[in-house]
């Protein structure tokens, strides 16, 4: 029978149990970071403001893309603890407790806010080890049960000290601690591509639309030179919304017509199923693959994507089909470039909802067929290659996921 001390998951030539120790006793120290009132961050500074928010499994310069900064005459009169590449930070706020970084060199002196707690790496332990199995689901879960308050939850310190953790051999603790530095590297390599295909596509909608009343855009391929047309949307397609059968009647529900709601106008798959009944009696309609869907209501107001399945739609999509010579990836990719604008227009704040008038009504310019074609063809790949590192990065962190459940004693 394999035993309580030792994990599901091992390296070759380990067999011994792991040793059940409190974490003060691994770190030996474990100080807090420093109470840092609004009067003292500002947008630039000598030292940059780690914060909760920061830490946790993730790239840790992506989190602190919008940090603060600490001036050194507020450090000097506070006498704050200065933070140092290499260091433990635990997160003390729920949400949940515990999530724990190893600080990277930021190019910038650095502090931290006082519910995070620090810990100086020593002897008796492996860093990435540690960070590790800090962040696994065991220990997660043990250190936020620990978490308490009535607005925000967090653990104590003392309640944090006393956690346990099982220890291997310092020689196991570097064989887990590499593999996992070594995929937290691949994962972020991976991030960082991703991250860089975005930032390229947005540079391109930018400059492959004309703006600012042009007639032509910045960027085009070779061999086109006409003018585009302004064109009201309406004027080259036709669209319709759907609706939503009785949530009372089980017989409009659970048979097998896919069922698009808004969240899913990018996916290829349902959470919902309609029956023939069910989409018979009600306003729900039929899209195709192909067709442009738009979200109008909620949250993702002026999302688009371009329907990968057969299937239903509620009223609040809009079904977009192009007349033709008129390419619905063009469409597509403009309704994405201007969705800011739109929502700026026609959303107060942000809230409410569009409607099928006002995208009906939306003016833009448009290039002959060809040309349409060829750049609804460039970004429906660079969608694709981008779609594919999404899945990539999805795999891996969910191969670390799975790793941190089994590699580690519970």
């Amino acid at each position: 029978m394999m035993s309580k001390k030792s994990p599901q998951l091992r390296f070759e030539g380990f067999t011994d149990d792991w040793e059940e120790r409190k974490l003060i006793d691994i770190a030996g120290n474990i100080s807090d970071g420093d109470w840092i009132e609004a009067n003292h961050i500002f947008d630039t500074g000598d030292y940059r403001i780690v914060q909760t928010g920061n830490i946790g499994i993730g790239s840790f310069l992506d989190k602190l893309q919008n940090a603060k900064y600490f001036y050194q005459a507020d450090f000097d009169e506070l006498k704050a603890n200065e933070i140092f590449p290499g260091d433990i930070l635990i997160s003390r706020l729920s949400d949940p407790a515990g999530r724990t970084s190893i600080l990277p060199d930021l190019g910038v002196r650095a502090v931290t806010a006082v519910d995070v707690a620090i810990i100086r790496p020593n002897d008796n332990f492996h860093a990435e080890f540690l960070v590790a199995e800090l962040n696994s689901s065991t220990i997660l879960a043990k250190v936020d049960s620990l978490a308490s308050g009535s607005t925000r939850k967090r653990i104590s310190r003392k309640n944090l000290e006393g956690v346990q953790i099982n220890l291997p051999t310092f020689e196991e603790q570097q064989k887990i601690g590499s593999f996992f530095k070594q995929l937290d590297d691949t994962i972020a390599l991976h991030q960082r591509k991703l991250d860089l295909l975005k930032e390229q596509k947005k540079g391109y909608l930018q400059k492959m639309f004309p703006k600012n009343g042009a007639k032509v855009p910045e960027l085009r391929f070779a061999g086109f030179a006409d003018d585009w047309e302004e064109r009201k949307l309406a004027e080259f397609t036709t669209s319709f919304s759907g609706g939503t059968p009785s949530a009372g009647n089980s017989s409009y529900y659970k048979g097998d017509i896919p069922f698009i709601r808004s969240g899913e106008i990018n996916s290829d798959k349902t959470e919902l199923f309609l029956t023939e009944d069910g989409l018979k009696n009600s306003s729900a309609k039929m899209v195709s693959v192909g067709d442009i869907l738009y979200a109008l209501y909620g949250a993702i107001s002026g999302e688009v994507g371009i329907s990968q399945i057969n299937g239903a739609i509620n009223q609040a999509i809009l079904a977009i089909r192009p007349i033709g010579g008129y390419s619905s990836h063009f469409i597509m990719q403009w309704l994405r470039l201007q969705k800011q604008k739109i929502i700026d227009k026609y959303l107060q704040g942000g809230q409410g909802n569009l409607s099928g008038s006002i995208v009906k009504n939306l003016i833009l310019n448009v290039p002959n067929f060809e040309e349409q074609q060829r750049i609804g063809s460039f970004f429906k790949q660079l969608d694709d290659t981008i779609a594919l590192h999404q899945r990539k990065l999805d795999l891996l962190k969910e191969q670390k996921k799975g790793f941190l459940q089994t590699m580690f004693a519970k």
